[in-house]
């Protein structure tokens, strides 16, 4: 018997299913499932009754959850009673992202994390691309990136949110609304630097639209993108969520047609042990965390 499988346990019997459960934990609902069937063995009791979708106690289960229960708290206690002893300055949590995730959904969630958590140092590194975040985290130059979604096969990968990608565009610029793809051909733009990660990724793009926009505004800078729109230099192509927080009404903001939705994703090397990326983690799940893309 594990510390492990009496924190499954008690997760189950919190959330109510082995999908909540394992979600909550950050792991694979295969290996929670075989930890507990286990530990039913090695008790030689079932713990659980299926009761719909939802997962019941035996009685003899909820004897044991209540023991599990004691032995948690009693770890915790013995946990807590060391960091009473030796009181050492928290760590830091290094975040790596990109410019324009920076200013608008890691913005968002160091905020809500900071306002829970005052004492907490959170360092963002601002990444010139998704795979310098990757390259951060895999380094353990970060503890935790944010990216674009999917990450790679090698780091784990949760799913935060999907965005709608839009056209932001000066006022005064005629264009329908859904946008079709097409209307993009000879439309001056604001993108990134020519040889940079994320111009190859509009470059690509914009072959596989057969479109080829002018580009007006050259910087690998959002504040440079934002001043190129706001001066009627250009439109961008930006995440809705973040262009409506920069520019409110002083641009005007168009879905493309066919949609574009991009998912945003929190990567790390492996599932964080220092209690404060932990805490990062469990902040992001409550705000909107999915299901891990690979276990």
């Amino acid at each position: 018997m594990t510390l492990q499988q009496l924190r499954y346990l008690v997760a189950v019997a919190n959330f109510g299913t082995m999908t909540a459960a394992a979600e909550a934990l950050y792991v694979a609902q295969s290996a929670l499932s075989r930890a507990l069937k286990a530990l039913e063995h090695e008790l030689g009791t079932e713990l659980f009754a299926r009761e719909g979708r939802t997962v019941g106690l035996t009685a003899e289960g909820a004897r044991v959850v209540r023991l599990a229960r004691n032995v948690l708290d009693t770890v915790t206690a013995i946990e807590d009673i060391g960091r009473i002893v030796s009181p050492v300055a928290e760590e830091t949590l290094t975040i790596a992202t990109t410019p324009t995730l920076a200013i608008g959904y890691v913005a968002r969630l160091v905020a809500a994390f900071s306002g829970e958590h005052p004492d907490a140092v959170v360092e963002v590194n601002r990444c010139l691309g998704q795979e310098a975040v990757f390259a951060a985290v895999r380094a353990g130059d970060a503890k935790i990136g944010v990216a674009a979604a999917p990450g790679p096969s090698d780091l784990r990968t949760f799913r935060l949110c999907e965005t709608e990608v839009v056209l932001a565009s000066p006022p005064d610029v005629d264009l329908p609304d859904p946008l079709p793809w097409r209307a993009l051909d000879g439309l001056r733009m604001v993108l990134p630097e020519r040889g940079s990660e994320r111009r190859s990724q509009f470059e690509t793009m914009f072959a596989e639209m057969w479109v080829r926009p002018i580009p007006s505004v050259e910087h690998n800078d959002p504040i440079n993108w934002v001043a190129g729109v706001l001066n009627g230099e250009g439109s961008l192509l930006w995440y809705r969520d973040v262009a409506e927080d920069v520019f409110g009404d002083a641009a005007t903001l168009r879905s493309l047609d066919p949609p574009l939705k991009r998912a945003i994703a929190l990567v790390c090397k492996e599932l964080p042990r220092a209690p404060l990326a932990r805490r990062f983690l469990d902040l992001a799940r409550r705000e909107g965390f999915q299901e891990p893309d690979s276990d």
